[in-house]
């Protein structure tokens, strides 16, 4: 694992003899699922990074979670199973956890701990810094903007992502999150600068991590991706690494390389269920849902790790994507997301059934930092102006839809025909791409115009006349 090592006698900052690196503790007292509780500690603080040493000659990892008098407790990367009290020892290292960074992570495929699994060696980096990094200054915090470019129509189109935005997309289990989210891996650009991508899987089975590989090969290859895979049988505590050290390397390559970086994060619900178990082992009392009360902030501690810092070049831009149960948008985890993002993109079962991919409902879904990103020289002129005529559009055809199915279609008026028919041509041509396809965005407004050509002049009444008399006679609008 490139972030876990016992420090050498002769590198700088490590213990002398008879400090606490030093001194291998063994009055374990409990353990209890991936956590082990210890005795008989003195001068340990929370969060410092220990190493078990296991009667075989092996280690395990682990990280202080709870500190009471005497008593440490402690949650074990690898989990505890096979250990005997009284025959393991614990050392601490007298500092967190800490990863490696720098260019040595391109183009690496490695697990949830940092630990390669492309046969490569172990990472080394330019720098070495705590897994739970450091809180952006607000005051030293520029707003987000300039787009980040997807190549996925509906998202590009409706709902832009800018750079140092968070925008997840909030899913149904069973809808194809994981693959729009490495198409956005795969293919997203912005404009103007070196463009790098930090993948982070938690989570996932291992047919998913074949896929996810294979899908981001490419990229991968061009040295511009960084990929880091937890699985499903993976130790718990493993999943709550990933994204940290995800946003660390993503961090160091962004604010200090000067790189515009996009994160990637699948499944945020697996890493939530995975500090609700550790809570639930800790014997914390939980909240709702059997969630700990701080999910709330420790949420915020990953996502607010994105942004634009003043003075310096690059920027750190995240896409997570969850899962909500039974589709509940107000589930503990895409409720709390909503509150601290700044948006979301929402996949629905009923446009997937319609046949549309990516399945994207897009009245539901939402960039709020969209015009940071859009028209004003960044994109095209006629960009905000053509996505408030769709958004429009669609709200009216989902009204006449209804109003369809309650009196029969065929006494609804010509004008509302023609709005159903044009969400048919929006969704047919502007939506729907192939999970490889790459749209560039004056292609998808092209695109945007047609449907909208459907429609009557005069219903047009979001977007000016220069744009109609400019825009519709190249769509094909008589």
């Amino acid at each position: 694992m490139s972030d876990v090592r016992t420090r050498s006698a002769d590198e700088p900052g490590v213990p002398t003899p008879g400090r606490l690196g030093w001194v291998s503790h063994t009055d374990v007292r409990e353990l209890r699922g991936p956590l082990l509780v210890l005795g008989g500690v003195d001068g340990v603080g929370w969060d410092e990074f220990a190493t078990v040493d296991l009667p075989n000659g092996q280690e395990r990892h682990g990280l202080v979670l709870e500190v009471d008098r005497d008593l440490v407790t402690l949650q074990v990367f690898e989990g505890t199973d096979g250990m005997q009290p009284g025959a393991i020892g614990v050392r601490f290292e007298g500092r967190p956890l800490h990863v490696s960074v720098g260019p040595g992570w391109y183009g690496r495929v490695c697990n949830g701990r940092g630990e390669p699994l492309d046969g490569g060696p172990p990472i080394t980096g330019t720098a070495v810094v705590p897994v739970n990094g450091w809180p952006l200054n607000p005051v030293m915090r520029e707003p987000p903007r300039d787009p980040v470019l997807t190549g996925v129509s509906v998202i590009d189109t409706l709902a832009t992502l800018v750079r140092g935005q968070k925008l997840p997309i909030f899913s149904v289990p069973g809808l194809p999150h994981l693959t729009l989210a490495t198409q956005i891996a795969a293919q997203a650009t912005a404009r103007g600068a070196t463009f790098r991508v930090v993948f982070a899987g938690m989570g996932l089975t291992h047919a998913d991590i074949a896929y996810v590989r294979d899908r981001l090969e490419e990229r991968s290859a061009a040295g511009e991706l960084v990929l880091l895979l937890n699985a499903a049988d993976d130790p718990v505590i493993e999943r709550i690494l990933t994204p940290r050290i995800a946003l660390c390397v993503a961090e160091h390559l962004a604010f200090q390389a000067g790189h515009d970086v996009l994160v990637v994060m699948s499944d945020m619900t697996s890493y939530a269920e995975a500090v609700r178990e550790v809570s639930a082992a800790r014997r914390e009392i939980p909240a709702r849902r059997g969630y700990p009360g701080y999910l709330y902030s420790d949420l915020a501690s990953l996502y607010e790790r994105c942004g634009r810092v003043r003075g310096r070049e690059g920027s750190v831009t995240i896409v997570p994507v969850l899962t909500m149960p039974a589709g509940d948008i107000t589930h503990p985890v895409p409720d709390l997301t909503g509150y601290i993002t700044e948006g979301q993109v929402v996949l629905s079962p009923e446009v997937e059934a319609r046949g549309v991919y990516p399945p994207v409902d897009v009245l539901s879904s939402l960039s709020r930092l969209m015009r940071s990103g859009a028209g004003g020289g960044r994109t095209r002129e006629d960009h905000l102006d053509v996505a408030a005529q769709v958004l429009a559009a669609l709200a009216r055809a989902r009204q006449a839809a209804e109003l369809g199915e309650l009196v029969g279609f065929s006494a609804l008026s010509e004008t509302d025909r023609r709005y159903i028919a044009c969400r048919e041509l929006v969704e047919r041509d502007l939506f729907d791409q192939g999970a490889d396809e790459l749209r560039p965005l004056a292609d998808s407004l092209d695109r945007a115009w047609a449907a909208l050509a459907a429609l009557p002049r005069q219903e047009l009444t979001m977007v000016p006349a220069a744009f109609l008399d400019r825009y519709l006679p190249a769509a094909g609008s008589p």
